[in-house]
């Protein structure tokens, strides 16, 4: 019986963190890995040892890290200069704080302001952040992708 209410818990952290990726109010990979936690706390650690979690944290931190490494070749791929890049990075570091438009006003801020401080004009500054913010919409399948891999590896290793 308590496998099964460790189950349903579970699930619906994995549903809130699918949610969370595709509206980000909220780390979606981070609440899957949770729920995963949850789980084992409930049920138990027999199935999903440590590392097993270890791995799975991997993965989690991957999925952010998928939203940098995106977010800085879309400035750098609309012509973004190195401070764009780090501008667009910092940018969505800071726009985790201002859910859920930081995430998406965040790099563009930061890659348009760090091209402009860097002595850009107007026009390719702007450009350079519409491709961080382009960037950072354009993780959204590799994000999901890594996402339903953890959950599917979750199942196989509990049934």
């Amino acid at each position: 019986m308590l496998n099964i209410i460790a189950l349903i818990i579970a699930s619906l952290f994995f549903l809130i963190g699918l949610v969370g990726t595709l509206v980000p109010i909220m780390p979606g990979a981070p609440i899957i890995w949770l729920g995963m936690l949850i789980y084992g706390f409930i049920a138990g650690f027999e199935n999903i040892g440590p590392t097993f979690l270890v791995f799975q944290a991997f993965l989690a931190l991957s999925v952010m890290g998928v939203d940098y490494l995106f977010t800085a070749m879309g400035s750098h791929y609309f012509g973004g200069t190195k401070a764009a890049i780090w501008g667009a990075a910092g940018g969505l570091l800071v726009g985790l704080f201002f859910f859920p438009i930081g995430l998406l006003i965040g790099p563009f801020v930061g890659a348009t302001a760090a091209d402009l401080l860097s002595r850009r004009k107007t026009a390719p500054a702007v450009k350079s952040g519409i491709g961080a913010s382009l960037g950072f919409l354009s993780a959204l399948p590799i994000k999901l992708a890594i996402e339903t891999v953890m959950i599917i590896w979750f199942i196989f290793r509990i049934f």
